[in-house]
């Protein structure tokens, strides 16, 4: 039987205290997986197949773009081709759980290959030699059959209650997604009306009233500040701030001082906000 050396940790007592060690062993050498070997090099042969299309169809429709505008225009457009169809092919296989997504990608793919296979054949039709242009044409349908047969391979088969059941988990998950931006211009919205009635309070409160009497000897000296009872703490005041979309500390800073009517201490409006990033985060 083959082995291998590898660690494991082992339980090692000194003085009474037991600790887990490290201690090199030879550990039996699993098998070796012929059929993960034989799927890593056909997928390795089907990239290069992948390759020489993309670089075979983007020099020839390149060559015959380059009739009409400069070659780094032309070339820049002819990659298009085979890159359009190779996205397509890649949703195509991130969808492959749902097969109503990925019919659409399916079909987008085999309209953006049949393009690039036609803009091909066109060049070697204008070249003089339009065997040339159906051999290369046939190189781009050769590598998506090639890629659309790896991963057709690489996708378990699903029954129609498993896939209800993947379908409805996904809407689960879509509909929290959806929530989120929803859910964040509500509060935006809800900040900027906190913000706007903390601002209309506050000019109520320093307005002068023209039907008031001056104030007689008796009134309270105008040095001391009494409480007003539901003022806007420096707190509520930066949470409002927040919600309407203030993050610079200056900023929100001027804006306490006009809510609050006196300026806050740079280190509680800096301290304020990174309680509420955190939140946020």
């Amino acid at each position: 039987m083959k082995t291998r050396p590898t660690t494991q940790l082992v339980p090692h007592t000194v003085d009474g205290k037991t600790r887990m060690v490290p201690v090199h062993v030879d550990a039996p050498a699993p098998p070796r997986d012929w059929d993960r070997f034989v799927l890593n090099g056909v997928t390795g042969i089907a990239a290069i197949v992948l390759t020489a299309s993309v670089v075979w169809s983007t020099a020839s429709i390149g060559d015959l773009l380059a009739h009409a505008v400069i070659e780094p225009a032309a070339y820049g457009a002819a990659v298009v081709f085979d890159l359009a169809w190779i996205a397509c092919m890649a949703v195509e296989w991130l969808a492959r759980y749902d097969e109503d997504r990925a019919a659409l990608p399916r079909w987008a793919g085999h309209v953006m290959l049949v393009l690039a296979m036609l803009a091909v054949g066109a060049h070697g039709k204008v070249a003089g030699y339009w065997e040339i242009g159906l051999i290369g044409a046939a190189v781009s349908a050769l590598a998506k059959g090639l890629w659309t047969v790896v991963l057709r391979h690489q996708t378990p088969p699903l029954d129609e209650r498993t896939r209800a059941w993947i379908q409805g988990e996904l809407a689960d998950a879509g509909a929290s997604l959806a929530l989120i931006p929803v859910r964040r211009q509500l509060q935006r919205a809800q900040g900027q009306v906190d913000a706007e009635r903390a601002a209309i309070a506050s000019a109520d409160r320093g307005s002068a009233d023209p039907d008031r009497p001056d104030e007689s000897a008796d009134d309270p000296d105008a040095d001391i500040i009494g409480i007003r009872p539901g003022a806007v703490t420096t707190k509520d005041a930066v949470r409002i701030a927040w919600d309407s979309g203030f993050r610079d500390e200056q900023a929100c800073a001027r804006y306490v001082a006009k809510v609050t009517g006196s300026m806050p201490s740079p280190d509680t409006v800096k301290r304020y906000l990174r309680l509420l990033k955190n939140a946020a985060s």
